[in-house]
């Protein structure tokens, strides 16, 4: 009985057309890396558990794919690189001393429900920035966000731009349980403004923070949103956040990147460790990210190297599928050329393909049947 052979659950082959498309893709995104002097760094696929712990504030435990070694240590397949690559920073290099600039391709696995209909395998590739805590590093990173998609094909999308530390600010000024801080966490990213409200009148939040919390998720627009979001509040740290962002937007109105930027308020990362700036890519069509980042300043105290980073990663996937509905990756296939060839000329058939492969053309050898062969 012949047997058949599949992936798991979660998984999937790509082969063919749709592998062609992505590597090269992949090919047009790491050029935009390039340019911007970003070193490309290969982490394991697997590494223990401590670097996505709940400490280091990644994704959820249970979201987790983990196994043990011999030696019984835990492990984990990678489910985010900007952890593996920020242990891998502290490993090698000193971002305490000088800025480092990294970039990686590589695949993520995330332990989702079948429900969600998400793969649980996909490639990603990203950028972290270790060692500066500049507005400009904030804006280089933005920018090549955007020089990213734009090199991958893709003509409209846009940039969502959020800032932690104004809700983190907002936080100080109530009393709330981790465990409620996570619900309004989770209502204001959902837009649930109703749920939100009741929330803030059921904790009895009162005054201008209980005005701000509601309002947070209908502040997103384009840059007037950034005045109203000053005028909600008198915390230094939420005006500083504020100021931030203005001066980042100053920044990329010089790149030219300007029409590509909205803001939004209510945008906040399941991921902890994010300190700053948050930032997400869409396109029509798309109801995930195509792309998503921010800055994390405190991630690489973890590891021992307390340095300010910034950084990003593109879903691959969700890329090349928003770009092939679009009709962005539908390039004439490369024309073949091809030798075919008997025992006899065989000689005169490889000198023939080599002189082809030389001139840059794409070439097969394909052996011709000799007579009475089956």
């Amino acid at each position: 009985m012949q047997r058949i052979f599949h992936t798991p659950e979660g998984v999937r082959d790509i082969y063919g057309k749709e592998c062609r498309q992505k590597k090269r893709l992949e090919g047009r995104i790491h050029e935009v890396f390039r340019l911007h002097g970003f070193e490309d760094i290969e982490t394991p696929s697997f590494e223990f558990f401590e670097v996505f712990s709940n400490e280091v504030g990644t994704i959820p435990s249970r979201e987790l794919f983990k196994f043990f070694d011999r030696d019984n240590n835990t492990l984990t397949l990678r489910p985010d690189f900007t952890p593996s690559v920020s242990r891998a920073c502290a490993t090698y290099y000193s971002p305490e001393k000088s800025v480092v600039n990294l970039c990686y391709t590589g695949s993520a696995f995330v332990n989702r429900s079948s429900f969600q209909g998400r793969l649980k395998e996909s490639t990603q590739m990203g950028v972290e920035k270790m060692g500066d805590n500049s507005a400009a590093a904030d804006a280089e990173i933005l920018a090549m966000a955007v020089e990213s998609l734009a090199a991958s094909g893709l003509r409209e999308f846009q940039l969502s731009i959020g800032q932690v530390d104004y809700f983190k600010s907002l936080l100080e000024e109530v009393a709330l349980e981790p465990e409620k801080e996570e619900l309004l966490r989770s209502l204001i990213s959902q837009k649930n403004y109703f749920a939100v409200e009741a929330l803030v009148r059921e904790e009895g939040i009162s005054g201008r923070t209980a005005e701000a919390f509601s309002l947070l998720p209908r502040m997103f627009g384009q840059v007037e949103v950034l005045g109203r979001a000053r005028s909600l509040t008198d915390s230094p740290r939420a005006i500083a956040a504020v100021r931030r962002l203005e001066e980042i937007y100053e920044l990329l109105k010089v790149y030219g990147y300007e029409d590509h930027i909205t803001f939004d308020f209510g945008m906040l990362s399941k991921y902890n460790y994010y300190t700053g700036i948050i930032f997400q890519a869409y396109t029509y069509g798309s109801g995930e990210p195509l792309l998503k980042g921010g800055r994390y300043d405190e991630l690489m105290r973890h590891f021992g190297k307390p340095a300010p980073s910034v950084g990003f990663v593109i879903v691959v996937d969700s890329l090349q599928n928003a770009l092939v509905q679009e009709g962005y990756l539908d390039e004439p296939e490369e024309e073949k050329v091809t030798v075919r060839y008997r025992k006899d000329n065989a000689e005169a058939a490889i000198r023939e393909a080599a002189s082809l492969r030389q001139a840059g053309k794409c070439e097969l050898m394909v052996p011709e049947e000799e007579e009475g062969r089956v």
